[in-house]
């Protein structure tokens, strides 16, 4: 959702950002968009008011249209949210004075529901590290619920059928064909549709048990983490009211979208840990068959629908170039799905290089869980992950034995996901070379692809970051005092294949670099 200045504001619009033109006389007023609607945030309700477009497969080009979308609206989502969407308003201009359930003449129509706090939303809560297993928990126990009792019939099992997916994927190709070099590459475009038409065609007996075991439901559409709220039970609210293609869909593909946005953000430990328990839940192992066919669908539909703001006039050229890097992060993870193996990454480098940077960039980029080794090590001694052991170096936290157990305790973690076929990578320095064989070992016995990111940065810039990082909050360790040691204790690469083997120079923005591994790793290794 983008923020607005006052340039290119439809009239109406200008005149809503004055208080007065509410009932309840607020004391401040919000404004922001999306490429269907302006959503106006009063202290206390939520007004969204549709504008007049047709994208093709959404029509709001006249009054009655919107009306009658507006009332679908409040009508859908109260199945989720039934406390937070409070009707449908009329939003009036009496002698060119507009108000919010005024007088005079209606001009437009808004939904209006409850304001849901900010800060309880999981795609705030996800980057600040607050979301819980006990709340995935509950969070899938409520859509497996959900999924239980929503409408199946005959008509609405049609939309699992590989036709009707094969309109859905056809359709978000032709209409990103115009991103093609901006938003996404010919590679990941080509290889992306490839992938996708494969599939359908080799997995429709698949798609047909999913239709006779009555897994295609009224689902929810659009569910993502930005619509998700903790807070008095949970609240998941803006589901797609415009067309029922949309909703009527495999709840492997509803529980995808979620899935694919955890990821997106960095935490496929997240994202896995809700599967598993929406799974049990809901009786469904044959969800995990088609599910990243499915986080491979809804991470291009992200893609596409961040595209399409570009072409809109009301959203300024510099917010612009950052909706293109969220739509182009989205495509790169679209293709990353399309991987017919599992890969197993690690990092190494000495103590300042940026190994736990790229390592979360790239589990943003890939989809990856990371395991980290400072968080293991402080986990498997039962102290905060936070808080500092500032032991000598071979010594207390940091000796032998105990770095030893901490690489073990990584090791059974990678192989239990890379034998589930997700993707990984282990965050440590691994200065000895028996390590990096053990990684490399567990990725060949469970049929994943290996890799080796060594961080490299010159001394200067190491010492800077070490004495930064002494006064920041993290899990780290590691100190200036140290470096040396380090440095004399790490072992060479003369083990790691040359086409396994990427280097970086981490003095480079860590989003370029994340860039530059993505693309060093193919997706079809020959």
């Amino acid at each position: 959702m983008s923020t607005l200045s006052s340039i290119h504001l439809p009239g109406m619009i200008l005149a809503l950002l004055d208080t007065k033109a509410y009932p309840d006389l607020p004391e401040h007023i919000e404004l922001a968009q999306t490429q269907m609607s302006f959503v106006l945030l009063t202290d206390t309700y939520v007004y969204k008011i549709k504008k007049p477009v047709n994208l093709g497969y959404l029509d709001y080009t006249t009054l009655g249209k919107r009306y009658y979308f507006c009332q679908r609206e409040v009508e859908l989502n109260r199945r989720l949210s039934p406390d937070v969407y409070l009707g449908v308003v009329t939003i009036n201009s009496d002698e060119g004075k507009v108000s919010i359930e005024g007088t005079g003449d209606t001009i437009e129509y808004a939904v209006k529901m409850r304001r849901l706090p900010h800060e309880r939303m999981m795609d705030v809560l996800v980057v600040q590290d607050k979301i819980s297993l006990d709340m995935l928990d509950r969070l899938a126990d409520k859509l497996a619920d959900f999924h239980n009792k929503a409408e199946t019939n005959e008509s609405i099992g049609a939309f699992g059928d590989v036709a009707m997916i094969r309109s859905n994927t056809d359709e978000n190709f032709n209409q990103t064909g115009n991103y093609v070099g901006r938003t996404i590459s010919q590679e990941k475009y080509d290889a992306i549709k490839t992938h996708t038409n494969r599939f359908l065609e080799e997995e429709e007996s698949l798609f047909r048990q999913r239709i006779n075991d009555g897994r295609i439901r009224h689902c929810h559409g659009d569910l993502h983490a930005e619509h998700i709220c903790f807070t008095n039970g949970i609240a998941i609210y803006d589901c797609i009211e415009f067309n029922d293609r949309f909703r009527y869909c495999d709840v492997a593909s509803e529980i995808a979208f979620l899935v694919m946005d955890l990821d997106h953000f960095g935490r496929a430990d997240l994202s896995r840990h809700f599967v598993q328990r929406y799974v049990r839940r809901s009786n469904d192992p044959q969800l995990l068959e088609p599910i990243n066919f499915y986080k491979c669908y809804r991470a291009y539909v992200r893609g596409k629908v961040e595209s399409f703001e570009l072409d809109d006039p009301s959203i300024e050229s510099e917010q612009k170039k950052d909706i293109e890097k969220i739509a182009g992060d989205y495509f790169d993870l679209a293709y990353f799905y399309t991987r017919p193996r599992p890969v197993l990454l690690i990092t190494s480098g000495l103590i300042g290089t940026g190994k736990t940077s790229i390592a979360n960039e790239l589990a943003k980029k890939l989809g990856l869980v990371v395991i980290s080794s400072d968080v293991t090590r402080k986990s498997l001694a039962g102290i905060p992950t936070t808080e500092h052991r500032f032991d000598d170096f071979g010594e207390g936290l940091y000796s032998p034995e105990v770095t030893e157990e901490t690489y073990q305790a990584m090791f059974r973690e990678a192989e239990e996901i890379v034998k589930s076929g997700a993707s990984v990578i282990l965050d440590a320095s691994f200065s000895k070379s028996k390590y990096r064989k053990k990684a490399e070992e567990i990725a060949h016995q469970h049929n994943a692809d290996f890799f080796v990111i060594e961080c490299k940065l010159n001394e200067e810039h190491i010492r800077e970051r070490l004495l930064r990082r002494e006064k920041e909050v993290t899990s780290s360790d590691a100190r200036l005092n140290i470096f040396e040691s380090q440095k004399g204790a790490f072992e060479p690469f003369v083990d790691v294949p040359e086409s396994r083997y990427i280097a970086i120079d981490t003095a480079q923005p860590v989003n370029e670099l994340a860039d530059k591994v993505g693309s060093a790793i193919p997706v079809v290794i020959q």
